[in-house]
């Protein structure tokens, strides 16, 4: 069952056998922990002897090691071993009510349905009606689509925002009788999660209607003040994961030989949990940067440089402490200031006269051009404040501390500006990223 107006398919998903362990089936995203291997090891440790979505899924820690085509081949593997022994069962069409409880919030809700990759565009200044909120890395598709172009199954960490104030979509889904399909706590950290049925034709075609409500022209200038092509989902987590599912949509398409029977290929469309941006239980959170591999000294002096040449020059004043340093960017005003620590030393750097809106579009082009002309520093993409004190206190290293951005100016930004750059927010802490639970078949 198709909603093309709204991009929607009401998908048959798969779920694992009856009896199954729940918590050992579930893990966090793959982009998620990337410098820390002792985190996928406890897990492998965990879920030795059971059947997992670990072995499912590329932990992105593991992605420069020497063994990538090998880890590849034993994803498709077991993926293809999980459909024909009967670990994965194929359900009747519908979606999954989700309520996670994570170690922040104490609900956050969501709907995990099938998203139509026709609607999507991850190209700059694109008009669709899924749009990307951060900038799309080309460079950063090839290893994905080396994981999924031959996976039989996908199985998402993918969410997308809907901005429902007036929570007509999701919520009154609780109001209903369901039966509940799962109802676990999660590994790690990950609080507990519990999905419900959502199967019955009267229930999917309310939540068609809302959405085609929030999709209305009228209802859409009038929200954001604007002409033009309505956007009715922006990325939230996952944007190069679904960006990897529409190249191999495109690609599957120019291959095909007969275009009309090409369109109802199941790769067609994605897999995603729709998550409203006014759910109480859903809070934007910085992503802090960390360089690895670097002379501190020459870091500070091409900051300068780079800020100095562009006429937003920047001073670093040092800094007891990161709370110090936090105080005193706090404080500044008309400059783009941000704590920094430099192999153990605390400081704030600030821009004048910064070309950007955003802290992070400052900081960003400023570290795009020092790895460019280091090739062997390295960044990694941070959540919470004391790794970044742990990494960046490294003789060799350096972390910068970012604001979060309110996700109430979201949609308006997107609708307005474009894309953000690059890992500018992130929707939770690491450990409430979304845990890999629902499959769905997408080989023709």
């Amino acid at each position: 069952m198709n909603f093309d107006k709204i991009g929607v398919q009401v998908p048959k998903l798969l779920l694992p056998k009856p009896g199954t362990d729940m918590q050992k089936w579930a893990v966090i995203a793959c982009d998620q922990y990337t410098s820390d291997r002792a985190y996928w090891q406890r897990l492998e440790e965990q879920t030795a002897g059971s059947i997992s979505t670990l072995q499912l899924i590329f932990p992105e820690v593991y992605l420069e090691d020497s063994d990538a085509e090998q880890r590849i081949a034993a994803i498709n593997q077991a993926m293809e071993a999980y459909l024909a022994d009967g670990s994965l069962i194929e359900q009747p069409p519908g979606f999954i009510l989700v309520d996670r409880k994570t170690s922040e919030v104490e609900s956050r809700k969501g709907l995990v349905l099938a998203l139509d990759l026709e609607h999507y565009d991850y190209n700059k200044g694109a008009q669709s009606l899924i749009r990307a909120t951060e900038g799309t890395i080309l460079d950063r598709l090839p290893p994905r689509i080396k994981v999924r172009q031959n996976a039989p199954i996908e199985l998402p960490h993918i969410m997308v925002l809907i901005d429902d104030p007036q929570q007509s979509v999701i919520e009154p889904l609780f109001n209903e009788s369901l039966e509940t399909v799962y109802d676990f706590d999660l590994l790690e950290n990950g609080g507990h999660l519990k999905g419900y049925r959502i199967d019955q034709p009267e229930l999917i075609s309310q939540v068609a209607a809302a959405l085609e409500g929030l999709a209305d022209p009228a209802a859409y200038k009038a929200k954001y003040g604007v002409d033009g092509e309505v956007m009715l989902y922006a990325m939230g987590d996952g944007n190069h994961s679904f960006a990897t599912a529409k190249a191999i949509w495109e690609k599957l398409k120019q291959e095909a030989t007969d275009s009309s029977a090409i369109m109802n290929h199941p790769a067609r469309y994605a897999l995603v949990e729709l998550v409203n941006l006014h759910d109480p239980g859903l809070e934007f959170e910085a992503i802090h940067r960390v360089l690895f591999q670097v002379d501190p000294v020459r870091l500070q002096a091409q900051m300068e440089s780079f800020f100095a040449d562009r006429g937003t020059p920047m001073t670093l004043t040092p800094c007891a402490d990161l709370k110090a340093a936090q105080e005193l960017a706090g404080h500044a005003q008309g400059v783009h200031a941000f704590p920094v620590v430099f192999a153990g030393q605390f400081g704030v750097c600030e821009v004048a006269n910064p070309e950007y809106t955003l802290v992070v579009a400052s900081l960003q082009a400023c570290l795009d051009q020092f790895l460019q002309d280091h090739p062997q520093a390295r960044i990694d993409y941070i959540h919470g404040s004391q790794p970044v004190t742990e990494l960046g206190s490294k003789a060799d290293g350096a972390g910068f501390y970012l604001p979060a951005i309110s996700k109430h100016d979201l949609f308006k930004t997107i609708v307005l500006d474009g894309a953000l750059p690059r890992k500018t927010f992130s929707m939770g802490e690491a450990d409430e990223k979304r845990f890999y639970l629902e499959c769905r078949k997408i080989k023709g």
